[in-house]
Protein backbone atom coordinates (compact mmCIF):
# COMPACT_ATOMS: atom_id res chain seq x y z
CA UNK A 1 0.00 0.00 0.00
CA UNK A 2 3.00 2.50 0.99
CA UNK A 3 4.29 2.00 -2.31
CA UNK A 4 1.34 2.33 -4.32
CA UNK A 5 1.08 5.61 -2.33
CA UNK A 6 4.37 6.87 -3.13
CA UNK A 7 4.37 5.99 -6.72
CA UNK A 8 0.94 7.71 -7.29
CA UNK A 9 2.53 10.82 -5.15
CA UNK A 10 5.48 10.65 -8.00
CA UNK A 11 3.04 10.70 -10.74
CA UNK A 12 1.09 13.72 -9.20
CA UNK A 13 1.67 17.89 -10.08
CA UNK A 14 0.03 20.95 -9.91
CA UNK A 15 -0.66 20.96 -13.45
CA UNK A 16 0.25 19.06 -16.57
CA UNK A 17 1.06 20.41 -19.92
CA UNK A 18 0.66 18.16 -22.85
CA UNK A 19 2.85 19.03 -25.80
CA UNK A 20 6.48 21.56 -25.61
CA UNK A 21 5.57 23.57 -28.84
CA UNK A 22 5.06 27.15 -29.31
CA UNK A 23 2.42 27.65 -27.08
CA UNK A 24 3.01 24.19 -24.10
CA UNK A 25 6.18 26.29 -24.07
CA UNK A 26 4.71 29.19 -22.95
CA UNK A 27 2.21 27.36 -20.60
CA UNK A 28 5.43 25.83 -18.73
CA UNK A 29 6.69 29.06 -18.69
CA UNK A 30 4.24 30.95 -16.65
CA UNK A 31 2.66 28.23 -14.92
CA UNK A 32 5.96 26.99 -13.15
CA UNK A 33 6.67 31.29 -13.15
CA UNK A 34 3.53 31.39 -10.88
CA UNK A 35 5.07 28.65 -8.35
CA UNK A 36 3.28 25.76 -9.60
CA UNK A 37 4.79 22.31 -10.26
CA UNK A 38 4.50 21.08 -13.75
CA UNK A 39 5.06 17.87 -15.40
CA UNK A 40 5.42 18.52 -19.42
CA UNK A 41 4.84 15.48 -21.87
CA UNK A 42 5.92 15.72 -25.06
CA UNK A 43 5.24 12.68 -27.44
CA UNK A 44 8.81 12.46 -29.35
CA UNK A 45 12.29 12.15 -28.63
CA UNK A 46 14.16 15.11 -26.73
CA UNK A 47 16.02 17.36 -28.98
CA UNK A 48 18.57 19.45 -26.68
CA UNK A 49 19.12 23.01 -27.73
CA UNK A 50 22.19 23.61 -29.89
CA UNK A 51 23.95 20.18 -29.68
CA UNK A 52 20.64 18.59 -30.99
CA UNK A 53 20.75 20.81 -33.98
CA UNK A 54 22.45 17.70 -36.60
CA UNK A 55 22.42 20.02 -39.33
CA UNK A 56 22.97 23.29 -38.54
CA UNK A 57 26.20 23.99 -39.32
CA UNK A 58 26.61 21.83 -42.37
CA UNK A 59 28.05 22.68 -45.38
CA UNK A 60 26.16 22.00 -49.10
CA UNK A 61 28.76 19.53 -49.89
CA UNK A 62 28.46 17.87 -46.43
CA UNK A 63 25.23 16.68 -47.21
CA UNK A 64 25.06 13.17 -49.28
CA UNK A 65 22.52 14.24 -52.30
CA UNK A 66 23.27 18.07 -51.72
CA UNK A 67 20.05 18.65 -50.24
CA UNK A 68 17.54 16.80 -52.59
CA UNK A 69 14.68 13.91 -51.00
CA UNK A 70 15.64 10.51 -51.78
CA UNK A 71 13.43 8.32 -53.09
CA UNK A 72 12.44 6.51 -50.10
CA UNK A 73 12.22 9.85 -48.60
CA UNK A 74 9.47 10.92 -50.27
CA UNK A 75 7.63 7.91 -50.05
CA UNK A 76 7.91 8.46 -46.03
CA UNK A 77 7.34 11.80 -45.46
CA UNK A 78 4.28 12.05 -48.64
CA UNK A 79 2.27 14.34 -46.85
CA UNK A 80 5.04 16.52 -46.22
CA UNK A 81 6.47 16.15 -49.81
CA UNK A 82 3.36 18.75 -51.21
CA UNK A 83 5.27 21.45 -48.41
CA UNK A 84 8.68 21.33 -50.40
CA UNK A 85 9.72 21.11 -47.13
CA UNK A 86 10.07 17.79 -45.11
CA UNK A 87 12.30 15.29 -47.44
CA UNK A 88 15.08 17.72 -48.01
CA UNK A 89 18.38 16.44 -46.10
CA UNK A 90 19.06 19.97 -44.73
CA UNK A 91 15.72 19.80 -41.59
CA UNK A 92 14.30 16.15 -42.52
CA UNK A 93 15.31 14.91 -38.64
CA UNK A 94 12.45 17.84 -37.73
CA UNK A 95 9.82 16.44 -39.56
CA UNK A 96 7.36 13.26 -38.56
CA UNK A 97 7.46 10.40 -40.87
CA UNK A 98 4.04 10.24 -42.32
CA UNK A 99 4.28 6.64 -43.17
CA UNK A 100 4.90 6.15 -39.83
CA UNK A 101 2.01 8.41 -38.42
CA UNK A 102 -0.62 7.49 -40.97
CA UNK A 103 -4.21 9.44 -41.55
CA UNK A 104 -6.52 9.45 -44.04
CA UNK A 105 -7.68 11.99 -46.45
CA UNK A 106 -11.28 10.72 -46.58
CA UNK A 107 -12.62 13.37 -49.15
CA UNK A 108 -10.54 15.93 -50.32
CA UNK A 109 -6.80 17.13 -49.25
CA UNK A 110 -5.56 17.93 -46.32
CA UNK A 111 -1.79 18.37 -45.22
CA UNK A 112 -1.17 17.29 -41.64
CA UNK A 113 2.75 18.55 -40.95
CA UNK A 114 3.67 17.52 -37.79
CA UNK A 115 7.12 17.35 -35.33
CA UNK A 116 6.93 15.27 -32.75
CA UNK A 117 10.23 15.72 -30.29
CA UNK A 118 11.21 18.78 -28.05
CA UNK A 119 10.24 21.96 -29.13
CA UNK A 120 7.51 20.99 -31.65
CA UNK A 121 6.78 22.86 -34.69
CA UNK A 122 8.22 26.30 -32.68
CA UNK A 123 11.85 24.76 -34.54
CA UNK A 124 10.14 25.07 -38.02
CA UNK A 125 8.10 28.05 -37.88
CA UNK A 126 8.18 30.66 -40.15
CA UNK A 127 8.92 32.96 -37.31
CA UNK A 128 6.57 35.78 -39.12
CA UNK A 129 4.84 37.06 -36.05
CA UNK A 130 1.60 39.65 -36.43
CA UNK A 131 -0.99 40.85 -34.15
CA UNK A 132 -4.61 39.94 -35.45
CA UNK A 133 -6.67 43.68 -35.93
CA UNK A 134 -10.03 44.40 -33.90
CA UNK A 135 -12.26 43.34 -37.08
CA UNK A 136 -10.88 39.97 -37.51
CA UNK A 137 -12.47 39.34 -33.72
CA UNK A 138 -15.93 40.92 -34.91
CA UNK A 139 -15.82 39.81 -38.45
CA UNK A 140 -17.94 36.36 -37.50
CA UNK A 141 -20.51 38.32 -35.64
CA UNK A 142 -21.43 40.96 -38.14
CA UNK A 143 -21.47 38.69 -41.11
CA UNK A 144 -23.52 36.14 -39.65
CA UNK A 145 -20.64 33.53 -40.20
CA UNK A 146 -20.43 30.23 -38.03
CA UNK A 147 -20.05 31.67 -33.97
CA UNK A 148 -18.70 35.08 -32.94
CA UNK A 149 -15.44 35.23 -30.46
CA UNK A 150 -16.16 35.57 -27.14
CA UNK A 151 -13.34 37.85 -26.36
CA UNK A 152 -12.38 41.19 -28.44
CA UNK A 153 -8.81 42.76 -29.42
CA UNK A 154 -8.76 44.63 -26.34
CA UNK A 155 -8.77 41.47 -23.94
CA UNK A 156 -5.35 40.04 -25.70
CA UNK A 157 -3.69 43.73 -26.31
CA UNK A 158 -2.12 43.57 -23.11
CA UNK A 159 -1.17 39.99 -23.34
CA UNK A 160 0.45 40.99 -27.13
CA UNK A 161 2.50 43.29 -25.75
CA UNK A 162 3.76 41.09 -22.81
CA UNK A 163 5.03 38.15 -25.22
CA UNK A 164 6.44 40.29 -27.99
CA UNK A 165 8.13 41.79 -25.70
CA UNK A 166 9.83 38.28 -24.05
CA UNK A 167 10.13 36.60 -27.80
CA UNK A 168 11.75 39.54 -29.17
CA UNK A 169 9.95 40.86 -32.58
CA UNK A 170 11.75 42.51 -35.50
CA UNK A 171 9.80 45.40 -37.28
CA UNK A 172 8.41 48.56 -38.39
CA UNK A 173 6.20 50.68 -36.74
CA UNK A 174 3.64 51.86 -39.32
CA UNK A 175 -0.13 52.69 -37.68
CA UNK A 176 -2.34 50.89 -39.18
CA UNK A 177 -5.79 49.75 -38.08
CA UNK A 178 -5.42 46.46 -40.13
CA UNK A 179 -2.27 45.69 -39.33
CA UNK A 180 -1.49 46.39 -35.57
CA UNK A 181 2.04 47.56 -34.49
CA UNK A 182 3.46 45.24 -31.45
CA UNK A 183 6.39 45.48 -29.61
CA UNK A 184 9.54 46.43 -31.62
CA UNK A 185 13.02 45.93 -31.79
CA UNK A 186 14.67 46.82 -34.67
CA UNK A 187 13.24 46.01 -37.90
CA UNK A 188 15.26 44.42 -40.19
CA UNK A 189 16.28 46.23 -43.28
CA UNK A 190 14.78 46.31 -47.22
CA UNK A 191 16.94 45.92 -50.21
CA UNK A 192 16.76 48.79 -52.69
CA UNK A 193 14.70 47.00 -55.66
CA UNK A 194 12.21 46.32 -52.14
CA UNK A 195 12.02 49.89 -51.26
CA UNK A 196 12.09 50.94 -54.83
CA UNK A 197 8.54 48.63 -55.15
CA UNK A 198 7.16 49.80 -51.81
CA UNK A 199 7.48 53.80 -53.21
CA UNK A 200 5.72 52.51 -56.45
CA UNK A 201 2.89 50.50 -54.86
CA UNK A 202 2.14 52.45 -52.19
CA UNK A 203 2.03 56.06 -54.82
CA UNK A 204 0.41 54.17 -57.55
CA UNK A 205 -2.17 51.88 -55.96
CA UNK A 206 -2.47 53.48 -52.27
CA UNK A 207 -1.02 50.04 -50.54
CA UNK A 208 1.10 50.22 -47.95
CA UNK A 209 4.46 47.70 -47.88
CA UNK A 210 5.99 46.83 -44.86
CA UNK A 211 9.23 45.00 -44.27
CA UNK A 212 8.26 41.36 -42.60
CA UNK A 213 7.42 41.44 -38.40
CA UNK A 214 9.47 38.35 -37.52
CA UNK A 215 10.44 36.73 -34.04
CA UNK A 216 14.19 37.56 -34.30
CA UNK A 217 16.69 39.14 -32.30
CA UNK A 218 17.83 42.13 -34.06
CA UNK A 219 18.75 44.04 -30.39
CA UNK A 220 18.96 42.00 -27.72
CA UNK A 221 17.89 42.75 -24.47
CA UNK A 222 18.70 41.49 -20.79
CA UNK A 223 16.45 39.24 -20.51
CA UNK A 224 17.15 37.64 -24.31
CA UNK A 225 20.70 37.41 -23.25
CA UNK A 226 19.96 36.66 -19.59
CA UNK A 227 18.67 32.71 -20.96
CA UNK A 228 21.44 32.40 -23.19
CA UNK A 229 20.06 33.81 -26.74
CA UNK A 230 22.08 36.34 -29.19
CA UNK A 231 21.38 38.13 -31.87
CA UNK A 232 19.88 36.55 -35.32
CA UNK A 233 23.16 35.94 -37.76
CA UNK A 234 21.41 36.23 -41.03
CA UNK A 235 22.39 32.83 -42.29
CA UNK A 236 18.86 32.32 -42.68
CA UNK A 237 19.38 28.41 -41.88
CA UNK A 238 16.14 28.71 -39.59
CA UNK A 239 14.65 25.27 -39.98
CA UNK A 240 17.41 23.27 -39.50
CA UNK A 241 17.61 24.72 -35.86
CA UNK A 242 19.20 28.01 -34.45
CA UNK A 243 22.27 27.27 -32.02
CA UNK A 244 22.32 31.05 -31.21
CA UNK A 245 18.96 31.28 -30.18
CA UNK A 246 18.51 34.50 -32.62
CA UNK A 247 14.99 33.42 -33.28
CA UNK A 248 12.21 32.65 -30.64
CA UNK A 249 11.80 29.10 -30.16
CA UNK A 250 10.47 27.48 -26.77
CA UNK A 251 13.36 24.98 -27.45
CA UNK A 252 15.52 28.45 -26.39
CA UNK A 253 13.22 30.99 -24.48
CA UNK A 254 10.08 29.34 -22.68
CA UNK A 255 11.29 25.73 -21.84
CA UNK A 256 14.65 26.76 -20.60
CA UNK A 257 12.84 29.48 -18.57
CA UNK A 258 10.24 26.90 -16.87
CA UNK A 259 13.28 24.49 -16.23
CA UNK A 260 15.21 27.74 -14.67
CA UNK A 261 12.27 27.75 -11.69
CA UNK A 262 13.19 23.38 -10.86
CA UNK A 263 9.35 23.30 -10.99
CA UNK A 264 9.31 21.76 -14.31
CA UNK A 265 9.73 17.95 -15.14
CA UNK A 266 9.76 16.69 -18.57
CA UNK A 267 8.68 13.28 -19.73
CA UNK A 268 9.68 12.37 -23.76
CA UNK A 269 8.04 9.64 -25.56
CA UNK A 270 4.90 10.30 -23.68
CA UNK A 271 1.61 10.26 -26.00
CA UNK A 272 -1.19 11.61 -24.12
CA UNK A 273 -4.07 8.95 -24.92
CA UNK A 274 -7.25 10.29 -22.87
CA UNK A 275 -7.54 12.80 -20.16
CA UNK A 276 -8.98 11.15 -17.16
CA UNK A 277 -12.37 12.44 -16.56
CA UNK A 278 -14.56 12.75 -13.07
CA UNK A 279 -17.76 12.48 -13.87
CA UNK A 280 -19.36 13.05 -10.36
CA UNK A 281 -16.86 16.61 -10.10
CA UNK A 282 -17.12 16.87 -13.79
CA UNK A 283 -13.52 17.63 -13.25
CA UNK A 284 -10.61 16.19 -15.45
CA UNK A 285 -8.44 14.50 -12.08
CA UNK A 286 -5.21 13.53 -14.85
CA UNK A 287 -3.75 12.15 -18.50
CA UNK A 288 -3.41 8.45 -19.69
CA UNK A 289 0.44 8.05 -21.50
CA UNK A 290 1.47 5.58 -23.72
CA UNK A 291 5.42 5.24 -24.08
CA UNK A 292 5.78 5.20 -27.58
CA UNK A 293 8.83 2.96 -27.26
CA UNK A 294 7.69 0.37 -25.07
CA UNK A 295 3.95 0.81 -25.50
CA UNK A 296 4.00 1.18 -21.58
CA UNK A 297 0.84 3.14 -20.19
CA UNK A 298 0.97 4.95 -17.08
CA UNK A 299 -0.94 7.92 -15.23
CA UNK A 300 -0.05 11.14 -14.33
CA UNK A 301 -2.65 13.33 -12.48
CA UNK A 302 -2.85 17.19 -11.61
CA UNK A 303 -5.34 19.89 -10.82
CA UNK A 304 -4.91 21.62 -13.86
CA UNK A 305 -4.21 20.34 -17.57
CA UNK A 306 -3.23 22.82 -20.80
CA UNK A 307 -3.85 20.90 -23.74
CA UNK A 308 -1.30 22.29 -26.40
CA UNK A 309 -0.61 19.36 -28.52
CA UNK A 310 -1.72 21.57 -32.02
CA UNK A 311 -5.08 22.12 -33.06
CA UNK A 312 -5.26 18.54 -34.33
CA UNK A 313 -3.44 16.55 -31.30
CA UNK A 314 -5.07 18.27 -28.90
CA UNK A 315 -9.17 17.82 -30.26
CA UNK A 316 -8.02 14.01 -30.99
CA UNK A 317 -7.23 13.48 -27.10
CA UNK A 318 -10.79 15.13 -26.30
CA UNK A 319 -12.55 12.79 -28.62
CA UNK A 320 -10.87 10.22 -27.21
CA UNK A 321 -11.55 10.68 -23.64
CA UNK A 322 -15.11 11.19 -24.39
CA UNK A 323 -16.35 14.11 -22.64
CA UNK A 324 -16.27 17.25 -24.43
CA UNK A 325 -18.50 16.92 -27.03
CA UNK A 326 -22.01 17.88 -26.11
CA UNK A 327 -21.82 20.60 -29.02
CA UNK A 328 -20.81 18.18 -31.52
CA UNK A 329 -18.00 20.79 -32.78
CA UNK A 330 -14.71 18.91 -31.73
CA UNK A 331 -13.02 18.25 -35.35
CA UNK A 332 -15.33 20.35 -37.29
CA UNK A 333 -14.19 23.60 -38.67
CA UNK A 334 -10.66 22.90 -39.51
CA UNK A 335 -9.23 26.24 -40.72
CA UNK A 336 -5.67 27.20 -42.35
CA UNK A 337 -4.86 29.62 -45.18
CA UNK A 338 -4.84 28.77 -48.66
CA UNK A 339 -1.77 29.70 -50.19
CA UNK A 340 -0.05 28.73 -53.60
CA UNK A 341 -1.18 31.83 -55.71
CA UNK A 342 0.36 34.95 -56.22
CA UNK A 343 3.01 36.31 -58.94
CA UNK A 344 6.64 36.66 -59.41
CA UNK A 345 8.42 38.88 -62.06
CA UNK A 346 12.65 40.22 -62.92
CA UNK A 347 13.89 43.30 -62.43
CA UNK A 348 15.88 45.58 -64.34
CA UNK A 349 18.66 47.70 -63.03
CA UNK A 350 19.81 48.16 -59.23
CA UNK A 351 23.17 46.24 -60.63
CA UNK A 352 25.41 48.28 -57.78
CA UNK A 353 23.28 46.95 -55.09
CA UNK A 354 23.70 43.79 -53.07
CA UNK A 355 22.30 42.15 -50.02
CA UNK A 356 23.59 42.17 -47.02
CA UNK A 357 23.72 38.42 -45.22
CA UNK A 358 21.23 35.60 -46.36
CA UNK A 359 18.02 37.96 -44.60
CA UNK A 360 15.65 35.10 -43.05
CA UNK A 361 12.79 37.22 -43.84
CA UNK A 362 10.68 39.43 -46.43
CA UNK A 363 8.55 41.99 -46.93
CA UNK A 364 4.67 42.01 -46.20
CA UNK A 365 1.86 43.51 -47.80
CA UNK A 366 -1.21 43.99 -45.22
CA UNK A 367 -4.93 43.02 -46.49
CA UNK A 368 -6.55 45.60 -48.35
CA UNK A 369 -9.78 43.97 -50.05
CA UNK A 370 -12.79 43.81 -48.13
CA UNK A 371 -11.08 47.04 -46.42
CA UNK A 372 -12.45 49.89 -46.09
CA UNK A 373 -15.06 51.32 -48.80
CA UNK A 374 -13.52 48.43 -51.04
CA UNK A 375 -16.22 45.54 -51.14
CA UNK A 376 -15.72 42.04 -53.37
CA UNK A 377 -17.56 38.94 -53.99
CA UNK A 378 -16.38 37.46 -50.87
CA UNK A 379 -15.77 37.57 -47.15
CA UNK A 380 -12.66 38.69 -45.54
CA UNK A 381 -9.42 38.98 -47.36
CA UNK A 382 -5.13 38.26 -47.74
CA UNK A 383 -2.08 39.24 -47.04
CA UNK A 384 1.30 38.87 -49.31
CA UNK A 385 4.63 37.43 -48.23
CA UNK A 386 7.55 37.93 -50.37
CA UNK A 387 10.38 40.05 -51.75
CA UNK A 388 13.38 40.26 -53.92
CA UNK A 389 16.98 38.36 -54.36
CA UNK A 390 19.26 37.75 -56.41
CA UNK A 391 20.14 35.42 -59.11
CA UNK A 392 23.12 33.29 -57.22
CA UNK A 393 25.91 30.79 -59.13
CA UNK A 394 22.76 28.41 -59.62
CA UNK A 395 21.62 30.12 -62.07
CA UNK A 396 23.70 28.14 -64.44
CA UNK A 397 22.18 25.40 -64.60
CA UNK A 398 20.76 25.23 -68.11
CA UNK A 399 22.44 28.56 -68.62
CA UNK A 400 24.09 28.65 -72.13
CA UNK A 401 28.02 28.93 -72.41
CA UNK A 402 31.17 26.86 -71.34
CA UNK A 403 34.46 27.82 -69.76
CA UNK A 404 36.27 30.20 -68.41
CA UNK A 405 34.09 33.50 -69.44
CA UNK A 406 30.98 30.95 -68.08
CA UNK A 407 32.53 30.99 -64.69
CA UNK A 408 34.06 33.95 -64.24
CA UNK A 409 30.42 35.23 -64.35
CA UNK A 410 28.55 32.67 -62.26
CA UNK A 411 30.90 34.35 -59.62
CA UNK A 412 29.02 37.53 -59.70
CA UNK A 413 26.05 38.49 -58.58
CA UNK A 414 22.66 37.74 -61.45
CA UNK A 415 19.55 39.60 -62.25
CA UNK A 416 17.12 40.74 -59.74
CA UNK A 417 14.08 38.53 -59.09
CA UNK A 418 10.82 39.20 -56.98
CA UNK A 419 7.98 37.40 -56.00
CA UNK A 420 5.02 37.40 -53.70
CA UNK A 421 2.87 34.25 -52.29
CA UNK A 422 -0.99 35.45 -51.39
CA UNK A 423 -2.21 34.18 -47.37
CA UNK A 424 -5.82 33.85 -47.78
CA UNK A 425 -7.92 33.67 -44.66
CA UNK A 426 -10.35 30.30 -45.18
CA UNK A 427 -13.75 30.69 -43.64
CA UNK A 428 -14.85 28.09 -40.65
CA UNK A 429 -16.87 25.18 -42.38
CA UNK A 430 -18.12 22.52 -40.10
CA UNK A 431 -18.03 20.16 -42.94
CA UNK A 432 -14.47 20.93 -43.15
CA UNK A 433 -13.76 18.18 -39.89
CA UNK A 434 -11.86 15.15 -38.85
CA UNK A 435 -13.04 12.56 -37.32
CA UNK A 436 -11.51 9.01 -35.12
CA UNK A 437 -11.90 6.03 -37.77
CA UNK A 438 -14.09 3.26 -36.21
CA UNK A 439 -11.75 0.56 -37.22
CA UNK A 440 -8.39 1.38 -38.43
CA UNK A 441 -5.76 1.84 -35.04
CA UNK A 442 -2.37 3.51 -35.17
CA UNK A 443 0.88 1.24 -33.69
CA UNK A 444 0.17 2.29 -30.23
CA UNK A 445 -3.97 1.61 -30.24
CA UNK A 446 -5.17 4.90 -30.81
CA UNK A 447 -8.06 5.35 -33.49
CA UNK A 448 -6.42 6.51 -36.93
CA UNK A 449 -7.72 10.23 -37.95
CA UNK A 450 -9.74 10.43 -40.83
CA UNK A 451 -9.89 14.32 -43.05
CA UNK A 452 -12.55 15.43 -44.68
CA UNK A 453 -11.44 18.97 -46.10
CA UNK A 454 -11.75 21.37 -48.94
CA UNK A 455 -11.74 25.06 -50.22
CA UNK A 456 -15.20 26.71 -50.33
CA UNK A 457 -16.93 28.68 -52.81
CA UNK A 458 -15.54 31.43 -51.25
CA UNK A 459 -12.18 30.91 -50.94
CA UNK A 460 -12.22 30.25 -54.57
CA UNK A 461 -13.39 33.49 -55.53
CA UNK A 462 -11.22 35.00 -53.16
CA UNK A 463 -8.11 34.00 -54.99
CA UNK A 464 -8.58 35.30 -58.28
CA UNK A 465 -7.86 38.93 -56.86
CA UNK A 466 -4.83 37.33 -55.22
CA UNK A 467 -3.28 36.09 -57.99
CA UNK A 468 -4.40 39.26 -60.16
CA UNK A 469 -3.58 42.19 -57.58
CA UNK A 470 0.07 40.48 -57.22
CA UNK A 471 0.70 41.25 -60.66
CA UNK A 472 -1.01 44.29 -60.41
CA UNK A 473 1.46 45.50 -57.69
CA UNK A 474 4.43 44.51 -59.80
CA UNK A 475 3.48 45.70 -63.13
CA UNK A 476 2.78 49.27 -61.36
CA UNK A 477 6.34 48.87 -60.15
CA UNK A 478 7.79 48.41 -63.68
CA UNK A 479 8.98 45.01 -63.08
CA UNK A 480 9.21 42.74 -66.30
CA UNK A 481 8.17 39.91 -67.41
CA UNK A 482 5.32 39.14 -64.50
CA UNK A 483 4.28 35.40 -64.23
CA UNK A 484 0.78 35.58 -62.35
CA UNK A 485 -0.08 31.55 -60.57
CA UNK A 486 -3.11 30.04 -59.15
CA UNK A 487 -2.39 26.36 -58.02
CA UNK A 488 -5.34 24.58 -57.97
CA UNK A 489 -3.87 21.76 -56.35
CA UNK A 490 -3.73 23.80 -53.00
CA UNK A 491 -5.06 21.78 -49.92
CA UNK A 492 -6.28 22.78 -46.50
CA UNK A 493 -2.93 22.50 -44.20
CA UNK A 494 -0.56 23.93 -46.63
CA UNK A 495 0.03 26.84 -44.64
CA UNK A 496 0.76 24.68 -41.66
CA UNK A 497 -1.37 26.90 -39.21
CA UNK A 498 -4.13 24.60 -38.86
CA UNK A 499 -6.44 25.99 -36.39
CA UNK A 500 -10.49 25.51 -35.07
CA UNK A 501 -11.42 21.68 -34.43
CA UNK A 502 -12.48 22.72 -30.42
CA UNK A 503 -13.46 26.13 -30.58
CA UNK A 504 -14.07 28.85 -28.04
CA UNK A 505 -17.43 30.34 -27.43
CA UNK A 506 -20.39 32.18 -25.39
CA UNK A 507 -22.75 29.16 -25.04
CA UNK A 508 -21.39 25.65 -24.46
CA UNK A 509 -24.42 24.41 -27.25
CA UNK A 510 -22.28 25.54 -30.27
CA UNK A 511 -18.42 25.77 -28.70
CA UNK A 512 -16.06 23.33 -26.82
CA UNK A 513 -14.00 26.23 -24.81
CA UNK A 514 -15.37 29.25 -23.01
CA UNK A 515 -14.05 32.65 -23.26
CA UNK A 516 -10.95 31.67 -20.70
CA UNK A 517 -10.31 28.72 -22.96
CA UNK A 518 -11.45 26.35 -20.30
CA UNK A 519 -13.54 23.30 -22.06
CA UNK A 520 -17.01 23.75 -20.93
CA UNK A 521 -17.25 20.36 -20.03
CA UNK A 522 -14.06 20.03 -17.38
CA UNK A 523 -13.16 23.65 -16.39
CA UNK A 524 -9.61 22.40 -15.18
CA UNK A 525 -9.09 21.80 -18.66
CA UNK A 526 -7.67 24.36 -20.67
CA UNK A 527 -6.86 24.38 -24.35
CA UNK A 528 -4.77 26.89 -25.91
CA UNK A 529 -2.91 26.36 -29.05
CA UNK A 530 -4.68 26.40 -32.58
CA UNK A 531 -7.79 24.17 -31.85
CA UNK A 532 -9.65 27.10 -29.84
CA UNK A 533 -10.08 29.86 -32.41
CA UNK A 534 -13.10 30.80 -33.90
CA UNK A 535 -11.86 32.42 -37.56
CA UNK A 536 -8.67 32.17 -39.44
CA UNK A 537 -7.33 35.77 -39.81
CA UNK A 538 -4.94 36.01 -42.73
CA UNK A 539 -2.05 36.47 -40.65
CA UNK A 540 0.58 34.26 -39.28
CA UNK A 541 -1.62 32.82 -36.29
CA UNK A 542 1.41 31.66 -33.24
CA UNK A 543 1.82 34.88 -31.61
CA UNK A 544 -2.18 35.00 -31.19
CA UNK A 545 -1.33 30.91 -29.49
CA UNK A 546 1.19 32.76 -27.15
CA UNK A 547 -0.97 35.81 -25.98
CA UNK A 548 -3.83 33.35 -25.97
CA UNK A 549 -1.71 30.73 -23.36
CA UNK A 550 -0.05 33.64 -21.06
CA UNK A 551 -3.75 34.54 -20.82
CA UNK A 552 -5.45 31.46 -19.89
CA UNK A 553 -2.32 30.49 -17.69
CA UNK A 554 -2.82 33.49 -15.87
CA UNK A 555 -6.52 33.35 -14.96
CA UNK A 556 -5.77 29.64 -13.99
CA UNK A 557 -3.42 30.21 -10.82
CA UNK A 558 -6.02 32.78 -10.09
CA UNK A 559 -8.74 30.12 -9.87
CA UNK A 560 -6.92 27.60 -8.78
CA UNK A 561 -5.42 30.13 -5.66
CA UNK A 562 -9.41 31.19 -5.12
CA UNK A 563 -9.92 27.40 -5.18
CA UNK A 564 -12.28 27.34 -7.97
CA UNK A 565 -10.58 24.89 -9.76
Amino acid sequence: MNLNINAIKGQTFDAIVVGSGISGGWAAKELTEKGLKVLVLERGREIKHIEGYETAMKNPWEFDHRGRPTTMAAEEYWAGMRTGYTPNEEHRYLFENDKQNPYIEKKGGFDWIRAYHTGGKSLLWGRQTYRWNKEDFMANGKEGIAIDWPIRYEDLAPWYSYVEKFAGISGQREGLDVLPDSEFLPAMAMQAPEVHFKNKVLDKLGRPVTIGRVAHLTDPQPHHTKIGRSSCQFRNRCMRGCPYGGYFSSLSATLPCAAATGRMTMVHNAIVAEVLYDEKNAKAKGVRVIDQNTLESKEYFAKIIFLNAGAIGSTSILMNSGFANESDQLGRNIMDHHLGVGASATIDGFVEDYAFGSRPNGLYIPRFRNWGKDKRNYHRGFGYQGGASREGWGRGVGMEGFGADLKEQLTMPGQWTIGFGGFGEILPDPNNRFQLSKDKKDKWGLPVLEFEANLGDNENKMRIDMMNDAAEMLEAAGFKNINAYNNQNTHIGLGIHEMGTARMGSDKRNSVLNKNNQVWAAKNVFVTDGAGMVSASCVNPSLTYMALTARAADFAVSELKKKNL
